[in-house]
């Protein structure tokens, strides 16, 4: 299983064994890690799994599809290596990935 480094705002460091398969956000969820909510369940329709992707990984995380970035357009502080962290799926090539959590889950209000 691939390891991945989630850092929160406070810069505290969790790693997680991530199953090959599953998504960033599953593996955050549930090990319970504080700051991703992923309350649609990967579904693509709430941003509450906003993740920054660590800039030298971003060319193997693949790239965010329409649906995601229409979400994305929804975040506050997004960045360039802002993602949905439900649209990153784990495989070996992944293993070392570091991946940053924002303060908050927090959309813009249109």
């Amino acid at each position: 299983m691939p390891l991945i480094k989630y850092i929160n705002s406070n810069e505290t460091i969790t790693q997680i064994d991530v199953p090959n398969g599953s998504t960033l956000m599953h593996g955050a969820t549930v090990n319970m890690l504080d700051g991703i909510l992923g309350e649609c369940g990967g579904a693509v329709t709430c941003a509450t799994c906003h993740c920054y992707i660590d800039m030298a990984w971003l060319g193997k995380t693949g790239k965010a599809g329409h649906r995601e970035l229409e979400k994305l357009k929804l975040v506050k502080n997004r960045r360039p290596n802002s993602r949905l962290s439900c649209q990153i799926k784990v495989n070996d090539g992944l293993d070392g990935l570091t991946v940053y959590l924002p303060e908050t889950q927090v959309l813009n209000t249109l």
